[in-house]
């Protein structure tokens, strides 16, 4: 099978010697306690109606180490104290309202197994998986209920060349145990990457091969390959600028009805200015024969716009161009933290120039010691595609 050729091929070579990795953690029980509260309202035009969540998430866990192995176990639940949402994403109409994906749930979150050296790393397990910046395989971590994978991964390297390796045999959604087929998606999913650093440049040339199970998500089996850039230009006497560049190719596999090869285009380029942070990009999910690029392990709330209007890429594909400026308030008594940042998206299809229309976000927050608290907007104005929607965050979290 193409896991276990790629694994044994990689855990060969990662089992040479390799550039060094940051030493392991001291032996001893790390205890793992987070809380978060959050009201999360939704005012959607036609046809679905207005939706208010009120859930509390706690996590405890705790984390064991020995010299190079660990065992790390957490469990995940969350409560709604006020429920007038659509929880589940099932598309039943069940529930007269607007999605907000966070249901009342109790899970094992993470349950993993790890040896680590300093030449190689292998977690296996129900683990939490971000890759880059989360825009292919993410946890979802903005979600009450977070994303995990039941997989095994290794990484490490090989001369100046860094690898990453996982196999995972099923996805473990933010929907919880009451979304029916939606709470974990089984198959294989093949996650590939190759990193080199190049002076102020980091290369990775990366794979994802994804063959789900079930019928629901058929049409979301691909192989994606691609390459992606990071990397920051120094200029004197000011802050660097930024860059960030993707490039992926993705085709249909396993059981996918469709028959397509779409590309994906990504750039970010960030300074300061005048204290104040600036990113301009923008981001191409193109399309083919009807289907549109997919992401469908990403974490995808962070991606074109908060408001969520675009999780799935339309059939006639996705271009969003945006500016962000955002700025940290250092000596502002009481408000140790305080952060704010505003975004503008304008969303076009790839195929037929249709106008999609635009988005404001906009966020605040502070963190007084161990607690995190923060507020956020979303503003989609519809044009040429779905509707209206305005969401509305307050959260206040903790963290041991």
């Amino acid at each position: 099978m193409l896991e276990l050729a790629l694994g044994g091929a990689l855990f060969a070579a990662l089992s040479t010697p390799a550039l060094a990795q940051t030493a392991p953690p001291r032996d001893g029980i790390t205890p793992i306690v987070e809380g978060r509260v959050r009201y999360e309202g939704v005012d959607r035009d036609e046809p679905l109606t207005d939706a208010d969540a009120v859930t509390a998430r706690l996590r405890l866990g705790f984390e064991a180490r020995k010299g190079v192995w660990s065992l790390l176990a957490e469990a995940e639940g969350v409560l709604a104290f006020a429920d007038d949402y659509n929880d589940t994403n099932a598309g039943n109409g069940v529930e007269p309202f607007a999605i907000i994906a966070d249901p009342a749930n109790l899970e094992l979150n993470r349950l993993q197994v790890q040896y680590r050296t300093a030449p190689l790393t292998i977690t296996l397990g129900r683990q939490r998986i971000n890759l880059d910046d989360q825009r292919f395989v993410g946890s979802a971590g903005w979600r009450q209920s977070e994303q995990t994978f039941d997989a095994v991964r290794a990484e490490g390297a090989v001369g100046p060349v860094r690898l990453d390796l996982t196999y995972s045999n099923a996805q473990r959604t933010v929907f919880g145990a009451d979304a029916g087929p939606r709470e974990s998606f089984d198959g294989e999913f093949v996650f590939l990457g190759a990193g080199l650093s190049a002076g102020p440049v980091t290369l990775k040339a990366f794979g994802y091969l994804l063959d789900f199970d079930e019928a629901i998500q058929f049409a979301n089996s691909s192989d994606t390959f691609g390459l992606r850039a990071t990397g920051a230009i120094p200029l004197a006497g000011h802050a660097p600028i930024t860059i960030a560049a993707s490039y992926a190719r993705q085709t249909d596999a396993g059981s996918n009805p469709g028959n397509y090869d779409a590309d994906y285009l990504a750039l970010d380029v960030g300074g300061a200015v005048a204290g104040f942070t600036v990113n301009a990009g923008y981001e191409q999910l193109g399309a083919d024969n009807g289907r549109g690029f997919q992401t469908p392990l990403a974490t995808l709330h962070k991606f074109n716009g908060w408001a969520d209007v675009f999780l799935t890429t339309p059939a006639q594909g996705l271009q969003d161009a945006y500016v962000s400026v955002g700025r940290r308030f250092a000596n502002v008594t009481g408000l140790p933290g305080l952060n704010a940042v505003v975004t503008y998206h304008d969303f076009t299809s790839d195929v037929g120039g249709i106008d999609y229309g635009t988005e404001w976000d906009a966020q605040i927050g502070y963190k007084p010691g161990k607690f995190g608290v923060a507020a956020k907007y979303a503003n989609y104005q519809a044009e040429g595609f779905s509707v209206d929607v305005r969401k509305i965050w307050l959260q206040l979290e903790w963290a041991l």
